[in-house]
C-alpha cells in the first residue's frame, strides 16, 4: 500500500497534518504510530502522533493551538471533538527581542518599479477611480442612483482613462452618539476614502438630518471643495430626484479631471499592501499565508509597507508580533489590543474562541489559537513597526499592525481607509470578494480549490506541498501585486466584485 501523505511541522508537534484525505486505517508519515484508527480523516485536519494525555497542549507549528479534553491515541483524529481551548496559559512576549533594523535590498534584488497615478498631495494610486460616498445609509439609493444614471448614459466611454464609478453605500451615520469612539471610527473611515489616492475625484452625499454631519467632517479634515472633492444633501437639494439629477451633474464635471491623470513609474515603495486572509482552511498556515508573508518581506526590503490586521486573528500568536516589534511600546499596543478584545468580546456575550467559523473548522481548524498561528504567517519575518488604530492614515513604511475586527469586508474596509492601495487575499474554502477601489488579489492555499474556483483566483498556493518553494511563491505574488498595481485586473476585477464590499466597523449602541 503507498504511504499516505502527512506532515510534521515542527520538531516539537505532537500533530500531523494531513495532505490528502485519508481513509480509516491509513500509514501516517514520519512517525512509528503505523496506522491510523478507526476514522477517515479529511484532508487538512490533524492526527495524533504520539499519546496525548487529557489536560496535555496540543502542539502544531511548534506552539499550543489547545489542549486535549480527552485522553487522545496515536493516530486519533484531533479536531472539535477532543480539543479544548482550555484556561488561558502564559505567553513570553518578549518585547523586541527580535527586533531588527531595516534590511534593505538582499544581494541580486534590484529596485522596483510599478505604473501608478501620482496624486497632488504626494501619494500614489494603483487604480483612477471616481467614487461616491454615502455620509449616512438614508442617502444610499441616491448614490446608487447616480451610479447607475452615469453608468446607463455611456459617457464613461469618452475617459477610457478612469477606471469607472464606484459607489460605496453603507448602513451607519446616524443612530448614533455624535462623538465618541464609534463616530470616530465612521469619522477616520469615510475621511479615508474620500481622501484615497485611487479615487482621482470623490462626491458625497448626504441626507441633511443625519448625525454625520458633511460640514463637521469637512472642518475637522481641513477640506476645501474643488475639482476633487464635492458634496451635497438630499434636503439642501430638494428631494429625490433633485439630488440624483444634480449628482450625475456634479460627476459629469469630475470627468475630465480625473481623466488627466496618467500612469507613470513608481518606485515599489509607494505600495501599501494589504494583508488579508478569509475562508481559512488547515493549508492556510502552510501555504499561500506564509508565501505572502515571503512576498510581503520583498515588499518592505523594497521601502514598501504591509498592513497586518484582523486582531481576533492574532489572539494566541500575538507573542511572535511583541518579539518583533520594534520597541517595547510598539510590543505594548499589540497586547493592550488583545486586552480591549476580550472584554469587548466578553461585553457582547462571546468569547474570542467564537472564531473559527464553522467553514474554517470543516477545513481543518480547530481553536483560535490553531487559526491565528497559521494568520500571523501573512506578516513575514519583518519587525513591526507600528500599530494603527481602525482606518487610522498608515504614516510609516516597513510592517504594521491595524487593529480591525476579523470579519474580511469590515478589516479590508479599515486597511483601505488606513491608505492601502492594493490588497492580497488568502483563502482555502474559497471566499469570494473585491474591494474597489483598492484590487483585491485572491490567493487559494490548494490546488482543489483553485481548480475549482477558477475565475475567483488569481493565484495557486497549493503547488507548495507539491515542491514549490515559498521563496518562488513568494516572488510569484511579489510579482502578481506589481502587474495588478500597474493596470492589470484581478479576478475579482474582472467579476465586478466591490460595490457592496465597504462596511466599516460599527461599535456600540444603534439607537
Amino acid at each position: 500500500m503507498a504511504t499516505t501523505r502527512t506532515l510534521r511541522l515542527s520538531p516539537q508537534d505532537n500533530v500531523v497534518v494531513t495532505l490528502a484525505d485519508l481513509p480509516a486505517g491509513s500509514p501516517i508519515d514520519g512517525t512509528t504510530v503505523g496506522m491510523l484508527t478507526a476514522v477517515r480523516v479529511p484532508r487538512g485536519h490533524k492526527v495524533a502522533a504520539e499519546p496525548i494525555a487529557a489536560g496535555a497542549p496540543i502542539r502544531k507549528f511548534g506552539q499550543i493551538i489547545g489542549f486535549a479534553s480527552v485522553d487522545i491515541a496515536p493516530g486519533d483524529w484531533v479536531h472539535e471533538k477532543n480539543v479544548t481551548m482550555g484556561e488561558d496559559f502564559a505567553r513570553d512576549y518578549a518585547f523586541a527581542a527580535e527586533a531588527q533594523p531595516p534590511e534593505g535590498l538582499r544581494q541580486g534584488e534590484t529596485p522596483a518599479f510599478f505604473a501608478g497615478f501620482r496624486r497632488a498631495d504626494g501619494r500614489a494610486g494603483t487604480r483612477n477611480y471616481i467614487g461616491i460616498l454615502s455620509s449616512v445609509n438614508c442617502s444610499a439609493t441616491v448614490v446608487d442612483y447616480i451610479a447607475d444614471e452615469i453608468n446607463r448614459s455611456g459617457i464613461l466611454a469618452d475617459y477610457p482613462g478612469i477606471d469607472g464609478i464606484v459607489p460605496l453605500p453603507h448602513g451607519q451615520g446616524c443612530g448614533m452618539a455624535g462623538r465618541g469612539e464609534a463616530f470616530d471610527v465612521l469619522s477616520r473611515t469615510q475621511w479615508g476614502y474620500a481622501s484615497h489616492p485611487n479615487f482621482a475625484a470623490v462626491l458625497l452625499v448626504g441626507l441633511g438630518c443625519e448625525v454625520f454631519q458633511i460640514p463637521r467632517m469637512k472642518e475637522r479634515y481641513a477640506i476645501a471643495e474643488g475639482e476633487h472633492f464635492q458634496s451635497l444633501t438630499i434636503q439642501e437639494i430638494g428631494g429625490t430626484r433633485k439630488a440624483v439629477a444634480a449628482g450625475v451633474e456634479r460627476v459629469k464635471a469630475m470627468l475630465p479631471f480625473a481623466a488627466q491623470a496618467k500612469r507613470e513609474a513608481i518606485s515599489v515603495s509607494e505600495l501599501t499592501l494589504a494583508l488579508q486572509c478569509g475562508g481559512s482552511d488547515g493549508y492556510s498556515g502552510l501555504t499561500a499565508n506564509p508565501a505572502l508573508g515571503v512576498a510581503a518581506d520583498m515588499l518592505v526590503r523594497q521601502g514598501g509597507t504591509a498592513i497586518l490586521s484582523e486582531t481576533p486573528e492574532i489572539y494566541g500568536a500575538e507573542h511572535l508580533l511583541t518579539r518583533r516589534a520594534e520597541s517595547v511600546e510598539v510590543g505594548q499596543k499589540i497586547v493592550d489590543l488583545i486586552d480591549w478584545w476580550d472584554d469587548y468580546t466578553a461585553r457582547n456575550g462571546g468569547e474570542m474562541n467564537n472564531n473559527p467559523s464553522p467553514g474554517n473548522k470543516a477545513g481543518g481548524l480547530t481553536t483560535i489559537l490553531e487559526k491565528s498561528l497559521g494568520a500571523v504567517a501573512k506578516a513575514g519575518s519583518s519587525t513591526l513597526r507600528g500599530v494603527y488604530r481602525y482606518g487610522e492614515r498608515i504614516d510609516r513604511k516597513g510592517l504594521v499592525y491595524m487593529d480591525t475586527p476579523g470579519y474580511d469586508p469590515v478589516a479590508a474596509t479599515g486597511q483601505v481607509a488606513g491608505g492601502a492601495n492594493v490588497l492580497c487575499f488568502t483563502t482555502g474554502r474559497g471566499s469570494a470578494y473585491g474591494c474597489k477601489p483598492v484590487p483585491s488579489i485572491k490567493l487559494a492555499t490548494n490546488s482543489e480549490l483553485y481548480a475549482r474556483m477558477t475565475e475567483d483566483m488569481d493565484i495557486n498556493c497549493g503547488d507548495i506541498v507539491e515542491g514549490v518553494s515559498l521563496e518562488e511563491k513568494g516572488r510569484e505574488i511579489f510579482d502578481t501585486v506589481l502587474a495588478i498595481a500597474s493596470g492589470r485586473q484581478s479576478k475579482s476585477e474582472e467579476l465586478g466584485y466591490g460595490r457592496n464590499e465597504f462596511v466599516p466597523w460599527q461599535i456600540g449602541a444603534v439607537m
